[in-house]
């Protein structure tokens, strides 16, 4: 061992030589430290699949075979397309090519189903934190600080844009956490709803280019102004670089790929085709109105949207409560403690699940809803939006909220491929609130747009990869 610099060189457990600087005094990382955070890359870096089931579709298999062989990607497909399933198998692949465990993060309910799924496909899965031996092991995100990444050659962030929803300290750990593991997946149906920009977050946790890279590459600020720290908060001012969008959409595809139904790369839709959503409108009129007002306006600007909000709490809850007498199982999605509890009082029979309750608590309930045994569940979006299957449910009640992702994700509980019935949202929201909805319906159009493009360019790639697969042979020109 030498000296080099401010450090040493040595030599790791594969023979490799590093050098290795020690913190000074303030408090700078050692250089292998550094070094570790710079070995992410974008390679091909899986393998040939091992296994590939029959219980598969066809459009499943070749979303497997692609993120097998990518070794580190994302799977954005809708809900009731067969996340479940796929991430499975994938985990089973990884299992067996590496005899070392593999770990499945799930949202809060989401393990439980997980495990049935895993059962029903006879793939072995546990809930535990014991890791005796090789095995898939499946687990809420607020558990995984119970688990080594040591003990895992792959992971699973299963409804992956939940992963915005987390503070900072989780969500840091949980990036941490996959970047230590060789083989990763994504699986969610919204990786960026409504903002394309969001997509850097799940281009980092793979390892790809991170989310100050991405901007830098492919974005100019309009304000000329990249602080982190305001980034988030004028995201509107990001713009594509001239002639940067089409680079950017098939760097995109290089590690994910998108798809809202079977057809999207060239399967049928049979079996895959939702019955009809109705989206109803009830406005309900504030029976006391802001003071010096003699008719109700339009809120202009967050706190006037919750002072409206607070001001009309009761009449929205009452035409909620009224619209769910009618319905035998309905969900009643809130977004204030208050409207949880005074929704719990109109509806007879009705069960909330709140902020206060324990995890294990939150998970018997959803579990219970999910099995018939509650007919009316009240809950916020942030706690239970993401992931769960509630086909046998296909009413639900809606507070006004600028969260598109929110509302969408809420909505796919049961709007989903296998639900037989058709769904109705009843919409309730107060006179004021009426720019609130009108946002969402803005957010709407525009995440039709960023996953028109995803599929639209994911299919050219495709394209172009089958032609190389099967060697097709192409004309040079004589002159080249």
């Amino acid at each position: 061992m030498r000296a080099f610099g401010h450090g040493e060189i040595q030599m790791d457990e594969n023979g490799v030589s590093y050098v290795s600087v020690q913190k000074n005094a303030r408090g700078q990382m050692e250089y292998q430290e550094f070094l570790n955070r710079k070995s992410q890359d974008g390679t091909m870096d899986g393998f040939e699949p091992l296994w590939m089931p029959d219980f598969l579709f066809d459009f499943q298999k070749i979303l497997v075979e692609w993120a097998i062989k990518k070794g580190k990607s994302a799977i954005f497909a809708d809900c009731g397309l067969g996340k479940t399933p796929m991430q499975l198998v994938w985990a089973e692949n990884v299992l067996r090519k590496m005899n070392k465990s593999v770990l499945i993060l799930t949202p809060l309910a989401v393990s439980y189903q997980t495990i049935i799924e895993g059962e029903k496909f006879s793939i072995e899965t546990k809930r535990s934190t014991k890791i005796n031996k090789p095995s898939i092991y499946v687990t809420n995100y607020e558990r995984l600080h119970h688990f080594d990444s040591k003990d895992f050659s792959g992971v699973v962030c299963d409804e992956s844009s939940i992963l915005k929803s987390f503070d900072g300290v989780t969500r840091g750990a949980i990036t941490e956490f996959m970047k230590k593991i060789p083989y990763r997946l994504l699986c969610t149906a919204t990786a960026a709803p409504n903002d394309y920009i969001e997509l850097g977050t799940s281009s980092e946790a793979l390892g790809e280019l991170g989310y100050i890279d991405m901007l830098n590459r492919f974005f100019k600020n309009q304000s000329n102004n990249s602080a982190l720290n305001r980034m988030r908060f004028a995201q509107k001012q990001w713009m594509f670089k001239p002639h940067a969008e089409k680079p950017f959409w098939r760097w995109v595809c290089s590690w994910a790929r998108s798809i809202r139904k079977p057809s999207d790369i060239g399967f049928d839709d049979n079996g895959f085709i939702l019955p009809a959503l109705i989206e109803n409108e009830n406005v309900v009129k504030a029976r006391r109105l802001k003071e010096g007002m003699l008719f109700s306006l339009p809120a202009c600007g967050l706190q006037e949207e919750r002072e409206e909000r607070r001001r009309t709490i009761e009449e929205r809850c009452e035409k909620a409560a009224d619209l769910v007498k009618n319905n035998s199982i309905s969900v009643s999605w809130c977004h204030l403690n208050d409207e949880g509890d005074i929704l719990e009082k109109m509806i007879p029979g009705s069960i909330q699940i709140s902020g206060k309750d324990s995890d294990d608590s939150k998970e018997e309930k959803f579990i219970a809803f999910s099995k018939k045994e509650i007919k009316s569940l009240i809950t916020k979006p942030v706690i239970g939006a993401w992931g769960l299957n509630w086909q046998h449910c296909s009413h639900m009640t809606m507070f006004a909220s600028h969260s598109f992702e929110q509302y969408y994700q809420s909505i796919r509980r049961c709007w989903r491929f296998g639900q037989s019935n058709p769904v109705t949202v009843d919409n309730v929201f107060s006179e004021g609130e009426k720019p609130v909805l009108e946002n969402i319906k803005r957010k709407a159009d525009q995440t039709d747009k960023i996953f028109t493009n995803l599929v639209l360019y994911m299919q050219r790639e495709m394209k172009i990869q089958s032609l190389n697969i099967f060697g097709k042979k192409e004309r040079i020109p004589s002159w080249l």
